[in-house]
């Protein structure tokens, strides 16, 4: 019945865990929550895609009045430029020949400066200049490593969408803009935005490189964070319960084989995925996840190399296949929150619910293992004690001494 009921509790965090992972994405919005120190409130927000950037408007249909406030996190070094423009001609690619955009300069002395800047060329220094839509409300600010650009512009009569980019830059030594990255991430930090509903379309780029990292998220935490940890506890522990025997056995194959092959998905749409983000700083990321590849590889090889029971080799084995499998969850779990660090980098807290999420699993698991460990150890100690007090209660039945007798 112990083990029955152990089985349903694994089973159930094993499914608490999809369901959480999946569940999480579609309520990691970070902007809602927002609170402005002003006590500005908008009619709409939304996470932007790329950049740890977010926007907030209200957009008054009769007036063509945009109100908006655009934020952006991470920015630590104040010798840097954050920008938020629109393209008049409603074109996504490319989007910032001719965009109208609202600069804001972090200067060395602490003082943030904001302006409009009207950009025509790529070798654009977002040189201070009129825009052409009529800015009022023009101010920024810069707290806790987030610059917000506040503005309402004045649109033409009957917009209800608009294509709009945000970026980020350094600045010369003379405090002058200059370029930003070329990666992945800045080039498709742009989108066509629907005003009076919020709905999107981002540049196919980014909402491709979007979709596979949280592909890539979600297979891996589920596969080498989750299931690999799970059938090693069904195996460690199960095993010493004798109704579970054969049954744990396969319970341990299924999972780990269902992690490997999983995991072996993720594995691929992380090389694909790290292919595709140049400039990306992920070395400690792919590097880990390479060894895990090759150990868990070695533990399929294994399973087809598993001598039997009483083969004068066995104990060799088991060392082995101990050694490479707690080594591969250990490494799995740092894994996992590397990738979780790796994002903060360049999206910021988006993902902290994910991350939240997972501790909450991992903690589960591990309160788990350790309930068991405890159980367990107390089961084989009865039964050892069993098991030596047998031989003395047959040999002194009726009285007879139960020490081994002489010839």
């Amino acid at each position: 019945m112990l083990m029955q009921n152990m089985l349903r509790v694994v089973w159930l965090v094993s499914v608490f865990s999809f369901v959480l992972l999946t569940s999480t994405y579609a309520v990691a919005q970070t902007c809602a929550s927002h609170s402005f120190s002003n006590n500005k409130v908008f009619a709409t927000c939304r996470d932007l895609p790329e950049l740890t950037s977010y926007l907030h408007w209200t957009y008054d249909q009769n007036t063509a009045k945009l109100d908006i406030a655009f934020r952006h996190d991470g920015i630590k070094s104040t010798d840097s430029w954050v920008a938020w423009g629109i393209n008049p001609r409603n074109v996504l690619d490319p989007a910032m020949i001719g965009a109208q955009a609202l600069v804001a300069i972090l200067q060395s002395n602490g003082t943030t400066r904001v302006y409009t800047s009207s950009i025509a060329s790529t070798s654009t220094q977002l040189q201070d200049g009129t825009i052409s839509y009529d800015v009022t409300g023009l101010r920024a600010t810069y707290q806790n490593n987030e610059v917000t650009i506040f503005a309402t512009l004045t649109l033409p009569n009957g917009t209800t969408s608009l294509v709009h980019l945000w970026q980020d830059g350094a600045l010369s030594s003379s405090s002058i803009p200059q370029q930003h990255y070329q990666n992945p991430t800045h080039l498709s930090s742009k989108e066509t935005l629907d005003l009076l509903s919020g709905q999107t379309q981002p540049s196919s780029t980014a909402n491709s490189r979007q979709t596979r990292r949280n592909t890539h998220g979600v297979i891996n935490a589920l596969s080498w964070g989750i299931l690999m940890p799970t059938g090693a506890i069904i195996a460690r522990y199960l095993k010493v319960f004798k109704s579970a025997d054969p049954a744990w056995f396969y319970l341990h194959i299924m999972c780990q084989a269902s992690a490997y092959v999983v995991g072996v998905a993720g594995f691929g749409t992380g090389l694909k995925l790290g292919s595709d983000s140049v400039g990306v700083e992920y070395d400690t990321h792919r590097s880990l996840g390479i060894v895990l590849f090759c150990l868990g590889t070695l533990q399929v090889f294994a399973l087809f190399l598993r001598p039997n029971k009483d083969h004068k080799h066995r104990l060799y084995w088991n060392v082995y296949h101990h050694a490479v499998g707690y080594a591969t969850i250990i490494i799995s779990i740092i894994n996992v929150f590397e990738g979780f660090n790796t994002l903060e980098n360049y999206v910021g807290d988006r993902y902290n619910r994910w991350k939240h999420a997972y501790i909450g699993i991992i903690g589960a698991l591990g309160g788990i293992a350790v309930f068991l460990e405890a159980y367990t150890w107390i089961i084989v100690f009865k039964r050892r004690q069993s098991e030596n007090k047998m031989p003395e209660s047959i040999n002194g039945a009726n009285g007879h001494d139960s020490r081994p007798q002489h010839v």
